[in-house]
């Protein structure tokens, strides 16, 4: 299967106006604000965008992509392979006063001076929204297992330690 590259910027509205339907790939070199938030950038970003005019005579992107990435565990530390899935849809405006317009279930994206979108911008930050706050294995291949694992119990040591605070109560009581 051929790899097609994408375009880095496009028309939306003419876009919208052909009926266009784009499949291919951003390759991983060309993510470069996604790597500065990942260990690596393991695949080519893989990227279906349609574009069409909807009834309410608005144009629209809709699309979706899939990269692989290698992110390290908050557990154990280790890195692992994460896949991350994206669906979007957006209605280019010309200025933000528009943006009140728009119906709720599309994303408003502005149009440059040229009257095109950067596209391989928009599918990073998609990409980038859908990295975990906190990556982590899931419990059965993570190195730390669940019964290592504390969650909300303080250890004997740290219980007993008098509060840093009580000294501020003191100043409340006077």
């Amino acid at each position: 299967m051929q790899k097609v590259k994408l375009p880095l910027t496009t028309d939306p509205v003419k876009d919208a106006q052909r009926r266009i339907d784009l499949n291919g790939v951003y390759t991983a070199n060309m993510l470069t604000r996604l790597a500065e938030s990942v260990n690596k950038v393991l695949s080519d970003a893989q990227v279906s965008l349609s574009f069409f005019i909807d009834a309410q005579k608005l144009p629209v992107m809709k699309g979706n992509a899939r990269v692989d990435v290698e992110l390290t565990c908050q557990r154990c530390g280790e890195p692992f392979i994460d896949t991350l899935e994206c669906e979007f849809i957006y209605s280019p405006v010309r200025s933000v006063s528009k943006i009140d317009e728009l119906p709720e279930i599309y994303e408003p994206i502005e149009l440059n001076a040229f009257g095109e979108i950067d596209l391989l911008g928009i599918v990073e930050d998609e990409l980038i929204l859908m990295l975990p706050l906190v990556p982590k294995h899931t419990s059965e291949h993570c190195e730390v297992s669940i019964a290592e694992q504390v969650f909300g119990e303080l250890p004997e040591e740290l219980a007993e330690k008098p509060n840093p605070f009580a000294v501020l109560a003191n100043l409340k009581k006077k």
